[in-house]
């Protein structure tokens, strides 16, 4: 798996943003089939940082309803990196 095909995009919501600022902990969605060790390796690689931990976390497709028809989210797995100090992802910031 090339290190392109593991990051998929990052999370842009309030939350994740406060994380980055607050903790220096940024969030992406990821290829379900990555493991802790390969999002690592891609994140340094990518955005030249020194990575820190990975916490990751699989959100189970949900059902959901639109008038007449059922339809499940799409199951995604998100990862939760943590820099070390001093390191930044400065395409993250916006």
């Amino acid at each position: 798996m090339h290190i392109t095909d593991i990051i998929k995009r990052p999370v842009a919501t309030e939350k994740a943003r406060n994380l980055a600022n607050e903790n220096n902990e940024y969030v992406f969605i990821v290829d379900r089939r990555a493991n802790k060790i390969q999002i690592r390796e891609a994140v340094e690689k990518l955005f030249n940082v020194k990575v820190e931990s990975v916490n990751t976390l699989n959100i189970k497709p949900k059902a959901k309803r639109f008038r007449m028809s059922m339809y499940k989210t799409s199951a995604l797995k998100k990862a939760m990196v943590k820099l070390k100090d001093g390191e930044k992802i400065a395409a993250y910031e916006g």
